[in-house]
């Protein structure tokens, strides 16, 4: 993909495997709201997020690494890049809380590891992903199985986001932790609305 302006986030591809609505109201709709979740989050990340490269013994630790894919039309950044000195490359993705059973934090480790082959072209096994509810690492096969759906979730969120159309809202238990819950409105009837319209209705005094 030549036109990096439809180049798409690594995080959006989190965001749509958890939620295609939620990736749709940042993404498309610019929306953001912060609760205590992403505060936490935000935080783990300053602590990983230095710009600093820094050696432990023979591996190389490079932290807020820039990354991009021409192929999969992707751009973002790596929390930690881990270069071994027996040529390994390992990702490392820092996230708050515990490991989610729908893949989205494996999704975006993956993704990452898509986009440092390309650009340094090796291939990469494995990474991983440090939860800071649980302080320790949680290793991540590359195998195939995740690789055919990152690349499926890839597709999805470039349709998605090329659409330019927000999903309608569908509840469920996962919602009350989202910290745009009091924007997607997924309970209400207002949930099947994007936000923008929800809130020039109020405007209007609709």
């Amino acid at each position: 993909m030549d036109d990096e302006s439809k180049y798409i986030m690594l995080s959006a591809l989190q965001h749509y495997q958890f939620c295609p609505r939620q990736c749709a109201l940042i993404h498309i709709e610019q929306q953001w709201a912060e609760n205590r979740y992403t505060a936490e989050g935000k935080v783990l990340h300053e602590r990983a997020d230095s710009n600093k490269s820094e050696w432990q013994g023979s591996v190389r630790i490079d932290r807020t690494l820039p990354l991009c894919s021409r192929q999969h039309g992707l751009s973002g950044q790596a929390d930690v890049v881990e270069f071994h000195a027996d040529g390994m490359v390992y990702p490392v993705e820092y996230k708050r809380g515990k490991p989610k059973q729908d893949r989205c934090d494996e999704v975006q480790l993956c993704a990452q590891a898509l986009c440092l082959e390309e650009m340094l072209n090796v291939k990469i096994l494995e990474g991983a992903l440090f939860y800071g509810q649980r302080r320790r690492r949680k290793e991540i096969l590359f195998d195939e199985e995740l690789r055919a759906l990152t690349q499926e979730v890839i597709d999805k969120t470039h349709q998605l986001i090329d659409k330019g159309q927000t999903p309608q809202a569908v509840y469920s238990k996962k919602c009350d932790a989202c910290s745009l819950l009091g924007l997607c409105l997924p309970k209400s009837c207002d949930g099947n609305r994007s936000v923008q319209r929800y809130l020039s209705s109020m405007l209007r005094g609709d």
